[in-house]
């Protein structure tokens, strides 16, 4: 699950910066993204998760942090060159 709001965050980071952007905006904007559809899993996994089950805090908000940030890089990467690939020309 985390992995496909990894996919969601960097689809919608990669649409929502433009050519020119300062850096610091950039990346001011890919934490604040990130974290915010982090959460949003975590407390859609925290719905979802059985009572009866005693998971570990710590582990239950790591799970799968990994390979969220790594989807949410390459798929804003993808999205952006997709978009802005006739400047490189």
């Amino acid at each position: 699950m985390r992995a496909i709001f990894g996919i969601i965050a960097g689809i919608t980071l990669g649409s929502v910066i433009s050519p020119g952007t300062s850096q610091e905006a950039i990346l001011g904007l890919v934490i604040v993204i990130g974290i915010f559809f982090y959460m949003i899993s975590y407390f859609a996994a925290r719905k979802i998760a059985l009572d009866d089950t005693k998971i570990e805090k710590k582990k239950f908000i790591t799970n799968g942090i990994f390979p969220y940030m790594f989807l949410l890089l390459l798929f804003m990467i993808m999205i952006y060159t997709g978009l802005h690939q006739s400047l490189a020309l």
